[in-house]
């Protein structure tokens, strides 16, 4: 299960680099975020509802969600490891 999520997880980063990667640039990038001409937009991307930017943010949330799933079953199983080692001993 664990193997399955981290593709999962590897999917969702390749298609999060690409969708990133066809956006079309709509500000001054890291100087608008510092108080330039664009200061009113977050990290340069203008507040659009295209299906792009909805895209993103969707894997975006989905790769969050992805990796607490699956940084809580590899604790989960971790300790079932360790309890199982200490009652075999």
């Amino acid at each position: 299960m664990i193997t399955a999520l981290t593709l999962l997880i590897a999917l969702n980063g390749l298609l999060l680099t690409l969708v990133v990667l066809i956006q079309n640039p709509k500000g001054g990038g890291v100087d608008s975020t510092f108080g330039g001409q664009g200061a009113n937009q977050m990290f340069g991307a203008a507040r659009s509802t295209d299906f792009i930017e909805k895209l993103t943010w969707g894997l975006a949330i989905s790769m969050f969600v992805l990796a607490i799933i699956t940084a809580i079953m590899v604790t989960n199983s971790a300790e079932a490891g360790s309890t199982l080692l200490s009652t075999q001993g």
